[in-house]
């Protein structure tokens, strides 16, 4: 049995939808997406990654490899069949993972705020010598900039000082090192890139090289939108994203 933590509200609904959640956040991250897609008959399904959220690290071994691997043993213990995955920024990354290693159970792939390879060493280093309280309070005012989404921000550093810290920093170190550039042509099930026009931690240009490697893939910009989309404009991603699963 898998230990991850996750929301399921709709459990007969079908297919499923997976949902990731980006660094230092967790599966409530999603709860703006869970009514609309259980009311159009899906099943969302939105895990906890190991130390984040509810769901526990051993302290071992964290990598989106073995996060994939989790997540597929929750996908078959749960009998879902391939299902939709939606992966924002960290979460992304982990859709690929997931996608390049477990394609039997993935139906469409829709990829949030997110690349295929950049260096994000430094924030490592940042966490190394700095402290982890930098880290996550540094996230939120890039991810949430404006005046207007304290309550955004506040929400986010909730869930981040929640978060083990040995996986945060196994998490950042990974999103260092992952590059999957050279694998995207090997993704085959149709891939909706979506991207804020003004998202300044995974800028647009990079989001754009996904678009441009997986074949067939779509991307959708979001206009005057930075990072979290599905919270920013949750009524524009929400269609977005339902338009591309009734597709």
């Amino acid at each position: 049995m898998t230990e991850l933590f996750y929301l399921d509200p709709n459990p007969t609904g079908t297919p499923g939808v997976l949902f990731l959640h980006g660094l230092g956040a967790d599966g409530s991250s999603w709860i703006p997406q869970l009514a609309p897609l259980m009311e159009a008959g899906f099943r969302p399904l939105a895990p906890d990654m190991p130390g984040n959220g509810e769901s526990r690290y051993d302290g071992s071994g964290w990598s989106f490899k073995r996060v994939a691997a989790d997540l597929a043993d929750l996908l078959r213990e749960l009998d879902t069949g391939p299902v939709v995955v939606v992966g924002l920024s960290m979460g992304g990354l982990v859709a690929q993972q997931f996608a390049l290693d477990h394609p039997g159970l993935v139906r469409k792939l829709a990829l949030v705020s997110t690349f295929a390879a950049q260096s994000l060493l430094v924030r490592f280093l940042i966490i190394s010598f700095m402290g982890l309280p930098f880290q996550p309070n540094y996230a939120a005012q890039r991810t949430f900039p404006k005046p207007e989404q304290e309550s955004m921000r506040q929400t986010f550093l909730k869930q981040a000082v929640r978060t083990d810290p040995r996986a945060y920093r196994a998490a950042i170190l990974n999103l260092g090192l992952f590059n999957a550039v050279n694998r995207l042509r090997e993704i085959k099930v149709p891939t909706l890139v979506m991207t804020g026009d003004q998202d300044n931690l995974n800028v647009p240009a990079r989001q754009n090289i996904l678009a441009q490697h997986i074949p067939g893939a779509k991307q959708v910009i979001f206009s005057d939108t930075g990072h979290a989309i599905n919270v920013e404009k949750p009524e524009e991603f929400n269609r977005a994203l339902l338009e591309f699963l009734a597709e």
